[in-house]
């Protein structure tokens, strides 16, 4: 699973992790029944909202139908949102699509060995036809996503170019498939709103997957947009805050049946997810990297499990940070039994 959206089970309040999972879980066997098991690996958290979206400008809920115990879900059942839902085959159609370009990507990098590119290029093969078909049935075109990695290549190896110019592969298909969302939805009064708000949820999404990977691609010397239009994290930054704005007053202007969980994952959520990428920056500078021995870190440990995360070592980078970020039991029960993080405060 990737994206810079988290699961909201972290930080949100019951009903909104019942409604994320069903979401997310939906998802995943969607990608199961048109694609097969190994399809699973593309399920993406960006692409759950496609899902979301669709059923938000829904007069009727999406579909519902009961899933058995799942490791990922502690084996436990659950309802989700059945393949039969076009919010979800939409959503299914894009991570393919996207999980295709993204192990393209990887080897046209050379960030895979040699002796495993041929079978990540036959594995893109079938996950773009995959995608297509999935589309298709939805009535998507999904070129325009998987034209996205050769555009982006194509502005790479070119002349140096702002940084707005290499986001723009990534938000124009963010923009088509959030665009589709209101066809699906009979709701086309939506459209131009959606569009514009996945150009921005697109534009944040290039550049926090960038901060996040600019120490890594500096110590491989691989290229970072960052870097090859010398821009800095401050303008990064701006750029991510005046996106996330943009992206708020798009999602107000959409007419939607139920907007409660829409408004946290592309509001709340990708605030936070800006936050994640740039302040680590900040903290490298402060943070303590002295390396404990053995029985400290033990015991360390063992403080930090008691308190489910809430309690950090003063040399975790995490320390100091809020609650939310502190906590690591993701299904939320941290928050539930002692209220540590006051989960639902503002989901009232």
């Amino acid at each position: 699973m990737f994206g810079i959206i988290r699961p909201c089970g972290e930080h949100g309040c019951p009903t909104l992790r019942e409604a994320w999972r069903a979401h997310l879980c939906g998802l995943c066997l969607t990608l199961r029944d048109g694609q097969g098991h190994g399809a699973r690996l593309a399920t993406n958290y960006d692409t759950l909202i496609v899902s979301v979206l669709t059923e938000a400008q829904s007069t009727a809920s999406a579909p519902r139908r009961a899933a058995g115990p799942c490791a990922l879900r502690g084996f436990r059942p659950a309802g989700v949102v059945d393949a039969r839902s076009r919010g979800a085959r939409l959503a299914a159609a894009v991570s393919l699509a996207l999980a295709a370009g993204r192990l393209r990507d990887q080897v046209a990098d050379g960030d895979t060995a040699p002796a495993t590119r041929p079978a990540r290029q036959r594995l893109a093969a079938r996950w773009e036809a995959g995608g297509a078909r999935l589309g298709a049935g939805v009535g998507f075109d999904t070129t325009v996503l998987t034209g996205v990695v050769e555009r982006q290549l194509d502005l790479e190896r070119g002349p140096v170019r702002g940084l707005l110019e290499l986001t723009a592969p990534a938000e124009d298909a963010v923009a088509a498939a959030f665009a589709h969302t209101a066809v699906l939805a009979g709701r086309p009064g939506n459209a131009a709103a959606l569009a514009e708000a996945g150009r921005f949820f697109g534009r944040i999404a290039h550049l926090v997957d960038a901060v996040e990977d600019l120490a890594e691609d500096r110590a491989r010397g691989a290229y970072n947009p960052l870097d090859a239009t010398g821009t800095g994290l401050d303008e990064a930054r701006r750029l991510c805050d005046d996106a996330a704005h943009g992206l708020a007053l798009a999602v107000a202007d959409l007419e939607l049946e139920e907007r409660h969980l829409v408004e946290r994952l592309l509001v709340t959520e990708v605030d936070r997810a800006v936050r994640r990428a740039f302040e680590p920056h900040g903290d490298d500078i402060a943070a303590s990297y002295e390396r404990p021995g053995w029985i400290r870190k033990s015991a360390a440990g063992v403080g930090t499990f008691l308190t489910c995360g809430v309690w950090r070592p003063r040399w975790s980078k995490r320390r100091g940070r809020d609650c939310e970020d502190r906590c690591y039991l993701r299904d939320g029960s941290c928050c539930d039994c002692c209220n540590c993080c006051d989960c639902c405060n503002g989901c009232n």
